[in-house]
């Protein structure tokens, strides 16, 4: 549920439309136990407020009793007040209390909601908008946004709003027992202090804005700092990445200084405004004392009632400071939520079967497929061919030629700009994008693993399989072994991305995981071309046995991984240049061939290195063997 007045728009939003987005939270369709929460929260802050409001009469009348000289009025009325007074104060903190406790599970569940549903949103948003933003900054941002629906109803509806309430029921009384200039004064103050505030915080509001920005920069890049570790220490630019980060630190600094000096010249304003209201009124008090007009009682009414008015006010200043940097990070948010979503399902979806004990191979084609990451850069230029069902296609080129946005596309990360792409004769577009990539198990070039255990990573190719599934898929995978020789075994952590798993070791990982999710479409995406030629033969071996009876599509860099392609598809500058078997490309002595030729000399020359460097190999082979087992 995107909030109101949001229609997938990432424009500025103002404070009304941003607050008015949480009313859908706070008042669900359907959900009668948080109505009755939220009306029981309401009512206890009326009752609370009553007693507040009560508490100053009850004091006043007890000092008028007092002043008099008769000692029976000491005895018996005033003792009465007193304890009057007392269980009024009680009923006004136990009221406070009871509100808060009532309101406390609406409060936990808009904020479990919001953050759920912007969570889910920015699963559902494009590789297109992830790939443009900083994770670190849009984490941050949710977690910001969150915080802010916490302070939000905190604050603004059990302080400000309650605020608001006293000071009407406050001026009323003050004009029936006093006259209109008392009132007067009174709303005339509260008028004088809420538009101070207000007009001085708005133009904090730009400081506290440029502050909340410099943090998230320096967040997201201690966070690209700390993922690229390894990188770092290749280059030895640990001395960069910390002047990278002290130069954002040092601009944080200097925003927060103005943010600190700004929000103390506030406070003074708004002290000054209270003080000097609050000399004039109980100046006016005390004339009317002092000429017989009001008791003693009324001065001590009036002043009580007045410090009881200026208390919460006086913390409107931190109140409404904190509410307008709230509503900046809920904006930020809901502008996360606003975000239109490139891809998105037909309306009546057509549900694909995923898994090939639920249906054969599918056949997947490409008919005239144009595509371009800009509107105007176009990658590819009206690709068409077809991989029959069970059968296994390659796709070969240089580098940029548009290899893997094939596999994108499939995977309906993006839609093509013209043309189509069918499974099972049918536009991928007709079909739900959760039934899609079910059907779909992709073995990347780049394998990241979570930072969890080698069970759970494998077992993530489907949530809730049992351990005998798990090592079933492993086997298969050629990884069991490996995995029953660690300490742990199968509860070994895998470390940040994987990084504790050599390459090898992760790609067969990944090959377990999409076993075990059993598609019907198998996309190997240049899979192997980052491993030593031992550990690719290996990982092939695992390939070819996930890729049995399936419709395999595999796009390659090292072309003698594809010569028992069905066909061979050589893909240049965005267009298909030739097609054929290994055997027939090779004939035809086109690119593919030339490409061969190239390939074939460079493996050999590899090939003579490492025979010569055959026993250093193996020894350091052997002393990664003992660290990794150490």
């Amino acid at each position: 549920m995107i909030p109101p007045n949001s229609p997938g728009s990432t424009s500025r939003r103002t404070a009304l439309e941003t607050v008015s987005g949480l009313l859908p939270y706070l008042w669900p369709r359907g959900d009668i136990r948080t109505r009755l929460h939220v009306v029981g929260a309401i009512l206890l802050l009326i009752a609370a407020k009553v007693a507040t409001i009560c508490v100053p009469l009850v004091y006043a009348r007890a000092v008028d009793r007092l002043s008099h000289n008769d000692p029976t009025h000491m005895l018996a009325v005033p003792v009465g007040l007193i304890v009057g007074y007392g269980l009024l104060r009680i009923a006004t903190g136990a009221f406070g209390e009871l509100r808060d406790a009532v309101f406390s599970p609406v409060k936990q569940r808009v904020i479990r909601v919001a953050a759920m549903q912007t969570f889910r949103h920015l699963h559902r948003l494009s590789l297109r908008f992830h790939l443009d933003r900083q994770t670190g900054g849009v984490t941050r941002a949710v977690e910001r946004g969150t915080q802010a629906i916490e302070l939000i109803l905190r604050l603004g509806i059990f302080n400000i709003v309650p605020t608001l309430i006293e000071t009407l029921m406050v001026t009323a009384v003050i004009w029936t027992l006093f006259d209109w200039r008392f009132a007067a004064a009174t709303l005339t103050t509260v008028v004088v202090y809420v538009g101070f505030t207000i007009a001085f915080t708005g133009w904090r509001i730009g400081i506290r804005r440029k502050m909340n920005e410099v943090e998230s920069e320096a967040s997201t890049k201690a966070l690209d700092s700390l993922l690229n570790y390894e990188t770092v220490k290749y280059f030895g630019n640990e001395g960069h990445e910390a002047r990278r980060y002290d130069e954002t630190q040092a601009r944080y600094e200097r925003a927060a200084v103005r943010t600190q000096v700004s929000l103390n010249m506030l406070n003074i304003g708004q002290s000054t405004i209270i003080a000097v209201a609050l000399a004039a009124i109980m100046l006016m008090a005390a004339q009317g004392v002092a000429s017989g007009k009001l008791s003693v009682g009324k001065f001590v009414l009036v002043n009580t009632y007045l410090m009881q008015l200026y208390q919460p006010l006086n913390l409107l200043g931190f109140v409404y400071s904190s509410l307008r940097q709230s509503l900046v990070d809920l904006e930020q948010m809901f502008r996360l939520l606003g975000e239109a979503e490139e891809v998105e399902d037909p309306a009546i979806p057509i549900l694909l079967p995923a898994r090939l004990e639920d249906a054969p191979p599918a056949e997947v084609r490409f008919d005239g497929v144009k595509f371009g990451y800009q509107s105007n850069r176009e990658i590819l230029h009206g690709v068409s061919f077809s991989v029959q069902p069970g059968g296994r296609t390659a796709i070969v080129g240089p580098t940029g030629a548009g290899k893997s946005t094939i596999s994108r596309l499939l995977f309906r990360f993006y839609d093509v700009n013209d043309g189509r792409v069918l499974l099972d004769g049918r536009d991928v577009r007709d079909y739900s994008q959760e039934s899609l990539r079910a059907a779909i198990g992709v073995v990347p070039q780049d394998t990241v693993l979570f930072n969890d255990t080698i069970r759970y990573n494998i077992a993530y190719g489907r949530i809730g399989a049992t351990q005998a599934e798990v090592e079933h898929a492993a086997q298969l995978a050629q990884v069991h072994d490996f995995v029953m020789r660690l300490p742990e075994g199968y509860d070994t952590r895998v470390g940040e991305r994987g990084l504790k798993l050599s390459g090898g070791e992760k790609q067969r990982v990944a090959i377990a995981r999409t076993i075990l999710k059993n598609p019907r479409v198998l996309i190997l995406d240049e899979a192997t071309s980052a491993l030593d030629t031992h550990t690719e033969q290996e990982i092939q071996s695992a390939l070819r046995t996930v890729a049995t009876d399936r419709t395999t599509l595999v796009i390659a860099h090292r072309l003698s991984t594809v010569v028992d392609a069905d066909e061979i598809l050589v893909l240049v500058d965005g267009l298909v240049a030739e097609r054929g078997t290994h055997r027939d490309l090779l004939a035809t002595g086109g690119v593919y061939a030339r490409m061969w030729a190239a390939q074939s000399e460079e493996e050999a020359a590899q090939g003579h290195v490492e025979a010569a460097e055959g026993p250093r190999s193996l020894a350091s082979a052997g002393r990664a063997e003992l660290i990794k087992a150490q």
